[in-house]
């Protein structure tokens, strides 16, 4: 059996590294290091999560993501979850920063809050926390999760 202790860094393939670096800017990750011997792009946060941003990406869906925007369901990573520390703080952030919120927010029923987002490349990544008792009524617009929605 092979012990996989945590997750080490996420890859995410961009078309535009400047904008690409921008937006994850926003959402807390810091350029960590250029890599001069690949088409990678190393960023982190403060909680030291990292990410590698391939800086090779070609657009040839036309803006769309191929695992999320068409019928058809093809097989792959369809989004990553990432775990915030206060939801509402997230989203007002988002709004300040011109971040449109895809889906949400919405509860799964086990006390955590999600809203999705797209990156530049429309990449989904899912910004999620556990809420604490009685603070779910304060955000406005909250349902249930809605697989098709």
């Amino acid at each position: 059996m092979i012990t996989i202790e945590q997750v080490d860094h996420l890859g995410i393939r961009v078309t535009d590294p400047r904008r690409a670096i921008a937006f994850y800017q926003l959402l807390g990750f810091q350029l960590e290091k250029e890599v001069d011997f690949d088409a990678v792009v190393i960023l982190k946060n403060a909680a030291g999560m990292e990410l590698n941003l391939i800086v090779n990406g070609v657009d040839t869906t036309d803006g769309r993501n191929i695992l999320m925007d068409v019928p058809e369901k093809h097989p792959g990573l369809t989004h990553v979850a990432l775990r915030v520390s206060d939801i509402v703080a997230t989203m007002t952030a988002l709004k300040t920063n011109g971040i449109a919120i895809t889906q949400g927010p919405v509860t799964f029923g086990d006390g955590h809050v999600s809203v999705f987002v797209r990156d530049p490349d429309r990449t989904v990544l899912e910004l999620r926390a556990r809420l604490a008792p009685g603070v779910a009524e304060t955000i406005e617009g909250l349902v249930f999760y809605d697989p098709e929605g």
